[in-house]
């Protein structure tokens, strides 16, 4: 609970930070509404904690920090309390929104355990657990991987090369279909970027990974 305490200080003092930048910005942001959170390379550099830029149900953009990082998972925290729980950058889990994904099974056989082995129509079926309109919903989901052209994407000031991978999925019961995108660096195998739907093709959520984790 204190180092939650700490992280949620860490996200208020930076937001106070951003709107210490002017009277012009404030004003910017009272009449076109919540402005993307932007910071510097140095800016992310000083942040103490493993971090994250996310956008939520199409909404601004945040700053995220890791909260813990514990067997695998990793629990980053918002600003206003709200969690979003990962593992190997895939969204497993979220606590606070409107609508939250609440389990995902089968996790030690996701392609992206090994990004970079991951092989064209690799497949994966897990069972998935989620809130729909207030409704506690659950199906088995089954993935396929296609590869993308390689992108090199810019990060708090690097030049990080990846590959990109899409992921196409499919509901047993509905046959409701969608896709995930990922962005997996060349280099460490992990996902630096990410375009994700939580369940079900609704509540689509984005992220980039800012400063990974210490192992």
């Amino acid at each position: 609970m204190r180092r939650l305490t700490l992280l949620l200080s860490c996200l208020l003092l930076q937001a106070c930070t951003q709107t210490e930048q002017g009277l012009q910005q404030s004003l910017v942001s009272a009449v076109t509404g919540p402005q993307d959170i932007t910071l510097t390379p140095q800016q992310i550099a000083d942040t103490p904690y493993a971090s994250l830029y996310a956008r939520i149900n199409h909404g601004p953009r945040i700053f995220v920090v890791l909260a813990f990082n514990e067997a695998g998972s990793q629990k980053w925290v918002t600003a206003d309390e709200a969690m979003l729980v990962t593992v190997h950058g895939r969204l497993v889990k979220t606590l606070g929104l409107k609508d939250n994904l609440q389990d995902v099974s089968n996790l030690a056989q996701d392609p992206l355990a090994q990004g970079l082995t991951l092989a064209e129509g690799a497949q994966w079926t897990r069972i998935i657990q989620w809130q729909e309109q207030g409704k506690v919903r659950a199906d088995t989901a089954t993935s396929r991987f296609h590869r993308l052209a390689d992108s090199t994407l810019e990060i708090a000031g690097q030049q990080v090369p990846c590959r990109v991978w899409q992921e196409y999925v499919t509901l047993s019961a509905t046959h409701r279909q969608w896709h995930n995108t990922f962005w997996i660096d060349n280099r460490s195998g992990e996902v630096v970027q990410a375009q994700q739907t939580l369940a079900a093709d609704d509540f689509p959520v984005e992220t980039t990974l800012l400063k990974p984790a210490k192992s």
